[in-house]
């Protein structure tokens, strides 16, 4: 790839995130309020000061004026983007780059989802006529077929694929159970996941993440200026996106053990950061766990762990919030929910509250004094054989 990337080019310098639950006496327009009310009040500054904005939405809106309107901003630029599930991420990406630029001198991303009043579960965009060919399963069938194909390839038996999956999910609501703001926040033990009513393949309801309202923003700015509204800025150390063809899912070739597009974004992410050794160098990372299986995987696509062992990994609890490489320490999509347009923005929050030692409860002993402490976030859209993907590396220190 020839992406060469914005290293301490960019700095967050506030940031904000509501609750992700079913908000029953909160509409759209409340949630892009709240949201961006505590990202100002973190920043120390107005909306006027906000140069241009970035509203990430899936079925939230079909413009800008989806944010204009609520939060009353005139004349101002206001552009709405789209890409799956990975659309929050991809306003922050569009925000950061405007800066970089020189177009402007601080821009906001907010991320927003009202998915509960829709009457359906996740992403359901209407689908135009075609020739009847298309993708016609679930997202949860689609993931399904990930967990036997990695258990055969690796000589995993079913129980011992079975234990690791549900390690995944006691473990992000462990962590979501100490998170004031997630969806779900009580501990589910491992028996009772294993033995959760199944609803495609071997994924059961505990495997498969929660749907939610929410929203989380965030503004940026120049990294020379980024001391003019905080003393604990995070920089952008990488930002990659890669979106892959579709060819996957007719791809008699691909054996559904890996995801492609993702391992294709780390790289490149590593490339801009200058990280050679991910395992070692990342202290937090936030990825995309729409299913128990999605997670595993992404920790050998990530680099985490090597091909074949990420089961292991989770197993000896290398990922908890005591282990090497904490990660989904704020709950993860399984435990915080997960509103389309904002999940981006809320894995980029944990980043913001862990590396400045504000995650309460839940905040890894020692990070924010960590000299060089790196966090990852990874947001992904689509399905195995048809994604989309980011990631972002951040940083306290610049360098």
């Amino acid at each position: 790839m020839a992406s060469h990337g914005i290293k301490d080019r960019i700095a967050i310098v506030g940031m904000g995130c509501t609750n992700f639950v079913e908000h029953w006496d909160q509409g759209l327009d409340d949630l892009v309020v709240e949201a961006s009310e505590q990202c100002f009040a973190s920043a120390g500054i107005g909306k006027d000061d906000v140069d241009a904005y970035w509203l990430g939405t899936a079925q939230g809106g079909m413009s800008g004026i989806t944010l204009a309107r609520p939060l009353q901003l005139h004349g101002k630029p206001v552009t709405r983007v789209e890409n799956y599930c990975a659309t929050g991420s991809e306003a922050l990406r569009q925000a950061c780059y405007a800066v970089a630029s020189g177009a402007y001198d601080t821009a906001m991303a907010v991320g927003v989802e009202k998915v509960k009043d829709s009457g359906f579960q996740g992403l359901n965009a209407h689908p135009v006529p075609n020739d009847g060919t298309g993708r016609t399963l679930t997202a949860a069938a689609m993931f399904s077929m990930v967990a036997p194909a990695y258990a055969q390839r690796y000589g995993v038996d079913p129980a011992t694929m079975r234990q690791a999956m549900a390690h995944v999910a006691w473990k992000n609501h462990q962590n979501g159970a100490k998170n004031p703001r997630a969806q779900f926040r009580k501990p589910v033990s491992v028996e009772t996941i294993i033995n959760s009513p199944k609803l495609a393949g071997d994924l059961g309801v505990f495997d498969c993440a929660g749907v939610a309202d929410g929203a989380a923003a965030a503004i940026v700015c120049r990294a020379e200026d980024a001391h003019r509204y905080t003393d604990r800025p995070l920089y952008v150390k990488a930002l990659s996106f890669v979106a892959g063809n579709g060819s996957g899912v007719s791809d008699p070739g691909y054996d559904y053990t890996t995801f492609p597009e993702i391992a294709a974004c780390a790289a490149d992410a590593y490339r801009q950061a200058g990280v050679t050794d991910p395992a070692r160098q990342i202290a937090l990372a936030e990825v995309h766990d729409c299913f128990t299986i999605t997670e595993l995987v992404l920790m050998e696509d990530l680099g985490f762990s090597a091909r074949g062992t990420a089961w292991r990994d989770e197993l000896d609890g290398r990922f908890d919030l005591d282990g090497e490489l904490p990660v989904n320490p704020d709950g993860g999509l399984k435990s915080f929910g997960h509103p389309t347009g904002a999940s981006g923005l809320r894995m980029m929050f944990e980043a913001w509250l862990q590396l400045r030692g504000e995650a309460g409860e839940r905040q890894i002993p020692g990070l924010a004094d960590r000299h060089g402490a790196l966090a990852l976030t990874h947001n992904l859209g689509g399905y195995p054989g048809e994604m989309v993907s980011f990631v972002a590396v951040l940083g306290r220190q610049l360098g």
